[in-house]
C-alpha cells in the first residue's frame, strides 16, 4: 500500500531536524570555514578523535575545487605521499605514471563529504562566515549568515557560534584571515603581517608549501589548504591534491594539540 504523505509533517521534520543540528553547533571544539579537501579531511579526523566540529561552506555543494578535476576533466592526481591517506577514505586510485596516482574527482569529493558527516562532523552548506568573534586578542567564534543574504546585500543580522579553535580553509581568497586583519588591524603570522596572496603555479613548491604553511596564524585561528599558501605568499599547484589532503591531516593534528 502506498504511503500517504502529509506535506506539513515533511516540513516540520526538516525544521525540527535542522534546528537541532544548528543548536548543536552553537558551542564547538573546532569550527572550519570551507568544505574543500583540507577542511573535510580535518573535520573527519577531528570528529573521529571525539571533538565536536562543524564545517561551514558558502556554496551549495561542499567539496571545493576537487569536483572539476583539471579544466573539467573530472579526474585528479595525488602523489605517492598522499596515496594512503586518500585510499583510507575508500577512494580507488590507479598509478597512471610512476608516482602519480589518478582518482575520479567525483568519487573523491563525495567520499570526503560522506566521511566527514559519517564521522560525526556537522556540515552546513549555503552558510557564509560574515565575521569572526574576537575576545581578549583571540579568535573564539564565527559570525554566520545565509550566503544568499550576504550576496544580495540584505540587511539581516547574523547568528554566532562559539569555538575553541577556528580554521580558515576557504581556498584561494583566504577570506577569514583577510577579514580578521582588515577589520582589526592585527598582524598575522606571515612575512608582511597580512595575506600576501598566492604566487603563480609551481606544483613542486606549491605542494610542499601548502603543508608547511598549515599552521596557526593568529591566536585561535589556523589556516589550511590553498588559504595557507595565500597567506604565506606561496605558489599555487593546479589539479594535484595530495598537498591539500596532507594539509587537512596536519590541521587536525595541530587543532587537537591546542584543546
Amino acid at each position: 500500500m502506498q504511503q500517504q504523505l502529509d506535506e506539513v509533517v515533511i516540513t516540520r521534520a526538516i525544521i525540527d531536524s535542522f534546528t537541532g543540528k544548528l543548536r548543536a553547533a552553537c558551542e564547538l571544539d573546532a569550527a572550519i570555514c570551507g568544505a574543500g579537501p583540507s577542511g573535510l579531511v580535518a573535520a573527519t579526523l577531528l570528529a573521529r578523535a571525539g571533538r565536536k566540529v562543524a564545517v561551514f561552506e558558502s556554496k551549495l555543494a561542499p567539496g571545493g575545487g576537487m569536483w572539476g578535476g583539471g579544466m573539467m576533466f573530472n579526474d585528479i592526481v595525488v602523489q605517492r605521499a598522499a596515496r594512503e591517506l586518500l585510499a583510507g577514505f575508500g577512494v580507488r586510485l590507479r598509478e597512471q605514471a610512476r608516482g602519480y596516482f589518478v582518482a575520479d574527482a567525483v568519487e573523491a569529493s563525495a567520499a570526503l563529504v560522506y566521511h566527514a558527516v559519517h564521522s560525526g562532523a556537522l556540515l552546513f552548506n549555503c552558510v557564509s562566515v560574515a565575521d569572526v568573534m574576537v575576545r581578549r586578542g583571540r579568535v573564539g567564534g564565527l559570525v554566520l549568515n545565509w550566503t544568499p543574504v550576504e550576496r544580495l546585500g540584505m540587511h539581516v543580522d547574523p547568528l554566532i557560534v562559539r569555538a575553541r579553535v577556528v580554521a580558515d580553509s576557504t581556498g584561494h581568497p583566504a577570506s577569514i584571515c583577510s577579514l580578521l586583519a582588515k577589520k582589526n588591524g592585527v598582524r598575522l603570522r606571515s612575512a608582511t603581517g597580512g595575506v600576501i596572496g598566492e604566487r603563480s603555479l609551481d606544483a613542486t613548491r606549491g605542494e610542499a608549501a601548502v603543508v608547511r604553511n598549515t599552521r596557526a596564524v593568529y591566536p585561535g585561528l589556523y589556516v589550511s589548504g590553498m588559504a595557507a599558501n595565500a597567506v604565506a605568499g606561496a605558489a599555487r599547484m593546479g589539479p594535484v591534491f595530495g598537498g591539500m589532503l596532507l594539509s587537512g591531516q596536519k590541521l587536525a593534528q595541530l587543532m587537537l594539540r591546542h584543546q
